[in-house]
């Protein structure tokens, strides 16, 4: 195996689990890179003792000294940016230029929560005569973040920056399937000057997420992944009475016009569908196509045409994944639906046991068709096709999840009007991938997301943080009145 069999990370260092582990199994070419543990409740339980032991030190500081060690981190993050990014490639088999940037997107969230200071401030205000209301924002506690395969980088660090400099502790679970990374970020942190037990990394399975989602120390959770497991982790942390967040999955759906521009349209759409492999919530994979739009459709062929596997393609996570899209794709066309490109039987040369699916672009695909409902979460795109704006806004909203919506259009006034109808948290107007960025925050609608607040930018600061309201008077010749 290329690398050492993995740890926990607890209280500052690495931490030997007696118990079963997993093989970490690289998509690219099927090979075992490394073990992960299993671990169990007892290690969550060794978690949260550390992070409880180091939340009051670290939380007394004043936020200005947390945000510096993630200035620290942030340079981190740029100076082993290669590095990382081939650790992202290799666990979880996005081309290396898609790695590059998730780092990058990692440093954006992270320069974001070095300006906590100045966002996160609190309020004062003379509200009557003599009479002060103060307004400060405290730290929860510990804190856990539960985080998927498909941004092994990206999505922990779309909770680690905020939460910590927000005066919480952390314990991190991340996908068993790209364990990889999230220690190498635990590595980093502790480099930047983070002090020990502030953050945490127990790897394992389902025991690890029910255990987070019961502990009495754990103050509050965020879950990203699919919005079956979203729904349950939602409900027992929740049960627990604690705050959760939890992100679940999409199907994003453009609404294609005839008058947008072809090449930005099919160039966009293409990308959009195919980036990391289509695993990904804000990934395009429900084309709807108003009115006469073949001329785009035809060109949109010739854009996928040129996205290859294992060139500007990467794989996708698993075997099973793998097969379970291509059944998608099967089905579709047993059920009338036109392949117009396929992906399946995908093999690359040099890496035949990797696994592989080729860009797919299915047409006069029904909106009751599997899949036209499900999430595929592979590089595959379905057109549905329909005659009016308004219909086409109707097939948008049978939709169950609510993540993103796109229209492509050269009309402003068609744009706003989908724009404010479209049931979606996320919405692009000729951007296939209408991920706000910071400070504007990143999360759906409806079955996309369960709980309040996003899980990135200023709406996160919420999630992370209560309020403590101080009235104050000092002076009693001041005048009398109610609040007196």
């Amino acid at each position: 195996m290329k690398y050492p069999a993995l740890k926990n990370y607890i209280d500052g260092k690495t931490i030997d689990y007696a118990g079963s582990t997993l093989e970490v199994i690289s998509p690219l070419d099927g090979s075992v890179i490394c073990t992960v543990p299993v671990s169990g409740a007892d290690a969550v339980d060794k978690a949260a003792a550390a992070a409880k032991k180091a939340f009051p030190q670290w939380s007394s500081l004043p936020i200005r000294d947390r945000a510096q060690v993630f200035y620290r981190y942030k340079y981190l993050l740029e100076k082993n940016m290669n590095e990382l990014a081939e650790l992202i490639q290799e666990e979880n088999g996005k081309t290396i230029s898609e790695s590059i940037a998730e780092v990058e997107k990692s440093i954006e969230v992270t320069e974001f929560a070095c300006s906590l200071a100045q966002i996160a401030a609190g309020e004062i205000l003379e509200v009557s005569k003599g009479v002060e209301c103060r307004i400060e924002r405290y730290p929860l506690g510990v804190v856990a973040s539960i985080t998927p395969f498909n941004f092994p980088t990206m999505v922990p660090n779309w909770t680690i920056p905020n939460a910590l400099v927000l005066g919480n502790c952390m314990i991190l679970k991340p996908s068993e399937l790209v364990p990889l990374s999230a220690n190498r970020i635990a590595e980093l942190l502790k480099e930047a000057g983070l002090p020990d037990g502030v953050f945490n990394v127990v790897h394992g399975t389902k025991e690890v997420v029910e255990a987070i989602c019961d502990h009495p120390a754990i103050e509050a959770v965020s879950f990203v992944g699919s919005t079956k497991v979203a729904k349950i982790v939602y409900a027992r942390a929740a049960s627990n009475l604690k705050r959760a967040l939890t992100l679940g999955g999409a199907k994003n759906h453009l609404l294609v016009l005839p008058d947008a521009n072809v090449g930005m349209t099919a160039s966009n759409v293409a990308a959009s569908m195919s980036g990391c492999a289509g695993q990904r919530c804000m990934a395009a994979s429900a084309m709807v196509a108003v009115g006469s739009v073949d001329h785009i459709i035809k060109e949109l062929v010739e854009e996928a045409k040129k996205i290859v596997p294992g060139k500007n393609l990467g794989s996708v996570i698993s075997k099973e994944a793998k097969e379970r899209i291509e059944n998608y794709i099967t089905e579709a066309e047993k059920e009338g639906a036109r392949i117009l490109l396929d992906g399946r039987n995908c093999k690359v040369e040099g890496k035949e046991n990797g696994f592989y699916v080729g860009p797919t672009v299915i047409d006069f695909v029904k909106p009751e068709m599997r899949i036209a409902k499900e999430e595929v979460f592979g590089p595959v795109l379905s057109i549905i096709r329909t005659d009016t704006v308004d219909n086409a806004l109707s097939i948008q909203h049978g939709s169950l999840y609510g993540n993103a919506a796109s229209v492509f259009t050269q009309n402003g006034g068609i744009a706003k009007y989908i724009s404010e109808k479209a049931s979606a948290g996320m919405i692009g107007v000729n951007i296939g991938v209408p991920v706000p960025r910071e400070p504007f925050s990143f999360g759906g609608w409806n079955d996309s997301k369960f709980g309040t607040c996003d899980i990135t930018g200023k709406s996160s600061v919420e999630f992370w943080t209560k309020l403590k309201k101080t009235t104050v008077k000092w002076n009693p010749e001041s005048q009398i009145n109610w609040m007196s």
